[in-house]
């Protein structure tokens, strides 16, 4: 089986190897392109209509995309246009998106922040410093969405939607307070966008010229065209290859903004005929003040995060930690900057870690303050302080907690930076030794366009706890158009103890890691009806210090994309797992000590995403401990135009080990209905068979500037015990914020 699966990736990679797409038209160099932004006459009314408002007539048209998919290096098969204009508080984007089939255009979500990838749509990006690897991101559709986020670091370290480690290099939480509208017309849809000035952070200057690029997809032909030439292998976060944008005269912005909110809830807990509802009100205030253009002030008192959706349910079949990712918006914004370490397995600081107990229950948040941005050009820093309130029936202190982040930018995508993270026990129940710090310093060093180094290094103190007390990676990554190729050494102390931080696997380890990954692309018709083919093979291992083998896993695999949108992918995993404590998988069935090896196939198939009705599958079969493991998870997604979407998960793990059977099932509903862009319901429904609990988070929002306005919350837990239905938990929540600008 092994064997086989090895042929056929390298057959496969090789008959596509020999028909590769055809060599790129005359593209403009990358980054070479510029534009002009104008100065308004008179501002533009923001209703989406370009082509009726006068104002964009002293704009200057700005046209020429490119294509990276599905024909690289061809110009974009629908004309686009676009302008750009300033006032003395804003910046306005005007786009026409022409389109000689306008009756085919994907509007798939209207929701705020929901993806652009599965419809038509058009985003732009400002490096308003113009360092080359840091900006914000605004995009829509033709639903007239609000889509805006952060990059840092040229998007390196994933993010979206933070599901991978506290930080990232793209931060889709971050909500500025902006304006777009969309409307269609004959020949396509167009879309206007008002970016105030006190949303964005930028340097001290008169004139300023910053970076910019804009990307249009054009979704049944799953085309990505840029205004700025990209190498296929990138995207629109690649700011080092964003054209330029000058003749910005932006004066001296003042801002200080103050987003107060109050809440009224009710709770139950117990069984359904014990207890009475708990009722209680409360008031809370967010500050944002602008220090200078390009460093904020942000103050909280009594945070709240009751608008947050719940976390999603996982089911944990190792004896590991799982990671669950950070939501509440307080600790999102710029959270990038205090990513320091490796995401979602060993995390220096990771801000769930304020205002959750180690019963896994909130801790209410007094408030904190959070100083952030730049103060030189090329210097960016991060403070932060928190307060955490006592909870005397539970046992826990008050904590207080900081963070002090440095972070100092090269040339070519390097950058070298520094942190501190402290917490200390504060108040009655809290010790004269109840305290945990950790140091790290951290870079990354670019080589060439495609080449990158990165690492850091830290220690944690905690009283009482000595041995190796430290942690530290390095790890390389080479991207070009054909090939993607990693390496990386890492190790963990057995005493590393971030407190304020993520650790996956809390006795330490030494990891090797390493990836080789084959883009072939391939002329219409060259194969079938592949448009792509990616052929890959990656290896990771976990060593604990007496040099057992814990983990490794060899996973090979090809992934088969057709023009159409579809795709399906082949592979095969060989593992080992070392277990060196026996460790209960299962209520009374446990894994006991040995080493175990393993492989399983594996098959994930999706249709067209883009569609209204779109599925996904993905089938595990093989060896699993000492026994074997069915992985069957289909997931299904129904759309109807863009106001209501639904999404339907299920995973089921069959599992047979000599010390027992056992089935597990998690199944997941998401509804969303999208009465306009800023009113919305959603409903999250979720069953765990593991934990025996059924859950449900039902959400009403009302927006108004910056994802501020009107949120009705039901909450409900409901246990299965003994085939009789228990509440733990119930709660409905009403919740009103709204921004207050105190200056403009």
């Amino acid at each position: 089986m092994r064997f086989v699966a090895l042929v056929l990736c390298t057959v496969f990679a090789v008959l596509g190897g020999s028909a590769i797409a055809a060599p790129p038209a005359d593209a403009p160099a990358a980054g070479s392109v510029s534009a002009h932004a104008a100065a308004a006459q008179v501002a533009p009314v923001i209703d989406g209509s370009v082509l009726d408002d006068k104002a964009w007539d002293a704009a200057k048209v700005i046209t020429g995309f490119w294509q990276t998919t599905p024909d690289e290096g061809q110009p974009a098969s629908e004309h686009t246009e676009v302008r750009v204009l300033f006032t003395e508080t804003a910046l306005y984007i005007g786009v026409i998106n022409y389109d000689r089939s306008p009756e085919l255009i994907i509007s798939s979500e209207s929701r705020r922040d929901a993806s652009l990838t599965n419809t038509d749509s058009f985003l732009v990006i400002l490096d308003t410093f113009r360092d080359r690897q840091n900006g914000f991101v605004f995009g829509t559709s033709p639903a007239g969405i609000e889509y805006d986020g952060q990059v840092i670091g040229e998007g390196q370290g994933g993010g979206g939607g933070q599901a991978g480690g506290s930080g990232g290099g793209f931060n889709i939480n971050w909500d500025g307070s902006w304006q777009v509208e969309s409307t269609m017309f004959e020949g396509g849809w167009s879309a206007e966008f008002a970016i105030p000035f006190r949303t964005l952070r930028y340097p001290a200057a008169d004139v300023q010229e910053w970076g910019i690029n804009f990307q249009r997809n054009i979704r049944r032909r799953n085309e990505t065209a840029y205004w700025a030439p990209l190498p296929r292998q990138y995207d629109l976060n690649r700011v080092s290859l964003a054209g330029t944008l000058s003749g910005l005269a932006i004066p001296a912005q003042r801002n200080l903004q103050l987003t107060p909110y109050l809440l009224g809830a009710s709770r139950q807990d117990g069984n359904f005929s014990e207890g009475s509802p708990d009722h209680n009100g409360e008031f809370g205030l967010d500050m944002k003040y602008s220090l200078t253009p390009s460093l904020t002030l942000d103050a909280t008192y009594n945070t709240d995060f009751a608008q947050v959706e719940v976390d999603t349910q996982q089911i944990n079949l190792d004896r590991f930690n799982l990671f669950f990712p950070e939501k509440r918006p307080f600790f999102l914004e710029n959270a990038g900057l205090f990513s320091v370490g490796i995401g979602g397995e060993a995390e220096v600081f990771f801000s769930r870690a304020i205002g959750i107990g180690p019963d896994g229950l909130a801790i209410p948040i007094v408030g904190g303050a959070r100083v952030q941005g730049r103060v030189s050009p090329r210097t960016s820093i991060g403070i932060m302080n928190m307060q955490t309130a006592e909870e005397e029936v539970r046992g826990i202190p008050a904590n207080n907690f900081s963070v002090l982040r440095v972070q100092h930018e090269l040339p070519n995508r390097s950058a070298v930076g520094a942190m501190f993270v402290n917490r200390q026990g504060t108040g009655d129940l809290s010790g004269d030794l109840d305290y945990n710090r950790s140091f790290a310093a951290d870079a990354r060093v670019g080589f060439g366009q495609n080449g990158l180094i990165n690492g850091f290094v830290a220690r944690t103190q905690t009283p009482g706890l000595t041995g190796r007390q430290y942690a530290f990676n390095t790890g390389v990554s080479h991207n070009t158009e054909k090939w993607r190729l990693g390496a990386g050494y890492a190790e963990v102390g057995d005493s590393f103890n971030p407190e304020v931080g993520f650790l996956a696997r809390e006795n330490g380890f030494r990891k090797v890691e390493g990836s080789v990954n084959r883009n072939i692309r391939l002329q219409p018709g060259a194969f079938w009806k592949f448009h792509e083919l990616r052929p890959h093979a990656g290896y990771d291992s976990y060593w604990n210090f007496d040099g057992l083998l814990e983990s490794s896993r060899l996973h090979l695999d090809q992934h088969w994309q057709f023009r159409a949108g579809h795709e399906f992918h082949t592979g095969m995993n060989i593992t080992r797992e070392g277990v060196t404590t026996p460790f209960e998988i299962y209520p009374d069935i446990f894994v006991p000590v040995g080493n175990y090896e393993n492989s399983e196939a594996q098959l994930v198939a999706f249709t067209n995403q883009g569609a209204p009705l779109s599925v996904r599958m993905r089938l595990t079969i093989g060896g699993f401990f000492d026994g074997s493991r069915v992985v069957t998870a289909p997931q299904l997604l129904l759309r109807i135009s863009d106001v209501f979407n639904t999404e339907v998960m299920y995973t089921r793990n069959d599992v047979e080990l000599t010390g027992g059977a056992f089935v597990t099932n998690l199944m997941s509903t998401r509804v969303s209905y999208s009465f306009t862009p800023r009113i919305y319901a959603q409903a999250l429904v979720q069953y765990n068979d593991r934990a025996n609990l059924w859950s449900s988070n039902i959400r009403f929002g009302w927006l108004n500037q910056a994802n501020t306005g009107l949120f009705v919350v039901y909450n409900d837990t409901q246990g299965l015990y003994d085939s009789a239905l228990m509440r733990p938990d119930r709660s409905f929540t009403i919740k009103y914020s709204r921004l207050v600008d105190m200056l403009n």
